[in-house]
């Protein structure tokens, strides 16, 4: 009869664990976001949270997600992108924990070196503001264009002022730009969507960014009314102390801290 009650009494708490038990849906795209925060998913169910990782293929529907209530984070954007996207759609978001600051690049797979691009040669850039001006800042930085004074990272292709070898421009979602980038003389990538895809090497680019602009961290952003969420705070310390999650982001990244910085480390 004891060994009975044991059972019983077993099986009320775990039922009432499982009432207890918070879900959180986090929207992600392909490659390192998506397969980190999988990777949390298991500690994330010991400390009574369900993780559901809900993976989108672009860089807009993420934030309509968001808005609508169909999932409680999303991790894919950085604080200019985010802030972009609230200013044109009058979203309220915050940015809630850092995650990954990634290191963008120039990749061709026909090209050597940028004096090999011919003239008229066709270049793949993202097609959303903010990520494409970065796009736009490389090739400046690489000799290939000549950009407004001061547009920085807001920067698009009709702030060109010069254009030497008169480059054709192909605006592309950013997750498709791995898939394209051996059907262009030159495109802009993201070293874990090549990962992802598993195209060619990400640690051939011509030329990259560089890692210290903390800015560009891509991070988990909730609607402004609930950055204090308890759980979503706890998933986020769940996260960042995972081993398990930074040895997918290692992984997701070919193995080359060139590539990468975690940015809630620094």
């Amino acid at each position: 009869m004891r060994f009975l009650k044991s059972l019983v009494i077993a099986a009320l708490w775990a039922g009432t664990m499982a009432a207890e038990a918070e879900t959180l849906k986090i929207g992600t795209v392909p490659g390192a976001y998506s397969d980190s925060v999988a990777a949390a998913v298991k500690e994330a169910k010991d400390q009574g949270i369900d993780v559901k990782v809900v993976e989108f293929s672009d860089w807009t529907t993420p934030n309509v997600a968001l808005d609508a209530g169909d999932i409680d984070l999303n991790f894919y954007q950085h604080r200019p992108f985010m802030e972009n996207a609230s200013k044109q759609k009058g979203y309220q978001f915050d940015i809630v924990g850092l995650g990954i600051l990634q290191n963008i690049g120039l990749f061709s797979l026909k090209h050597k070196s940028f004096d090999q691009i011919p003239a008229g040669g066709k270049v793949a850039i993202a097609n959303d503001p903010v990520n494409q001006g970065r796009g736009l800042l490389l090739l400046q930085k690489a000799g290939l264009i000549k950009l407004k004074d001061n547009v920085g990272f807001l920067g698009t292709v009709d702030d060109i002022t010069e254009n030497p070898k008169k480059l054709k421009f192909i605006e592309v979602e950013g997750p498709q730009l791995a898939r394209i980038t051996g059907d262009v003389d030159l495109a802009q990538g993201y070293p874990h969507f090549i990962v992802a895809a598993k195209t060619f090497d990400p640690t051939s680019g011509l030329i990259y960014s560089g890692i210290e602009d903390k800015l560009f961290t891509v991070s988990f952003v909730s609607k402004a009314a609930r950055k204090d969420d308890p759980a979503i705070k706890k998933f986020v310390q769940i996260f960042q102390n995972s081993d398990a999650v930074k040895q997918q982001i290692h992984k997701s990244f070919a193995g080359s801290d060139k590539l990468y910085l975690l940015a809630w480390q620094k």
